[in-house]
């Protein structure tokens, strides 16, 4: 797995890396909803109904997840220092330009270590903005693969979840950007330049991801 090591500048990514911002609107949006799923179990405990008892378990349970959601969804990120250096490299390019940001298509391997072999996939993420970068379809954005799971009964041998994270939202550093650009071998970018016009059903399909065929891919990406 190819990874890149580089100062991550704290300020400027809790400023603009959106990973971080989802994350903390996931953990907002869960810390409400466990308080009215508290509120919502009192009440229906004061009624002191036989069915409210019933509808008030159940509220409960709603209520302990939403609390375990609040608590697991920054854990499951992690410290912005350990995604940037623990996430593999890998190239991403703007695909699409929006009134509100950009489209970015990656090409990442989605195979876990443990299966010994490559699948690739392209995988399109919306963004706000990437700073440092020209905005134009077809500009180079190297970026980090973060990847995980939904659950720990995955055993198709890929991962569940998988989102670009550009470098750019770790640096201010133009240098630190054109670095990891180079780090990444020139036969990847040209593959994913070449699939650009897929990005739209990338873009569609469910996962946002389209695993590419390895007859479609030069011989060292297979």
């Amino acid at each position: 797995m190819r990874r890149f090591d580089f100062p991550v500048d704290l300020p400027h990514a809790k400023a603009v890396n959106q990973t971080v911002a989802e994350v903390r609107r996931l953990r907002v949006s869960a810390i409400v909803l466990a308080v009215l799923f508290a509120a919502a179990a009192v009440w229906l405990i004061l009624i002191g109904r036989a069915w409210s008892f019933v509808v008030a378990a159940v509220v409960v349970v709603a209520g302990l997840t939403a609390a375990w959601v609040a608590v697991w969804a920054p854990r499951k990120v992690g410290a912005i220092q350990d995604l940037y250096r623990d996430s593999p490299l890998v190239p991403a390019v703007v695909s699409e330009l929006r009134p509100r940001g950009m489209t970015l298509l990656a090409l990442v391997d989605i195979a876990k270590p443990e299966t010994g072999g490559h699948r690739y996939a392209l995988v399109a993420r919306d963004v706000t903005a990437v700073p440092g970068h020209r905005v134009r379809v077809g500009e180079r954005v190297p970026s980090v693969a973060v990847l995980s799971d939904r659950t720990t009964r995955n055993t198709s041998g890929v991962w569940q979840m998988v989102s670009p994270m550009p470098i750019a939202w770790g640096t201010r550093d133009a240098s630190v950007l054109r670095e990891a650009a180079a780090a990444i071998d020139e036969t990847e970018w040209k593959v994913l330049e070449g699939k650009l016009s897929r990005s739209d059903e990338v873009a569609a399909s469910e996962e946002r991801r389209l695993v590419l065929d390895p007859k479609d891919l030069p011989a060292d990406l297979r």
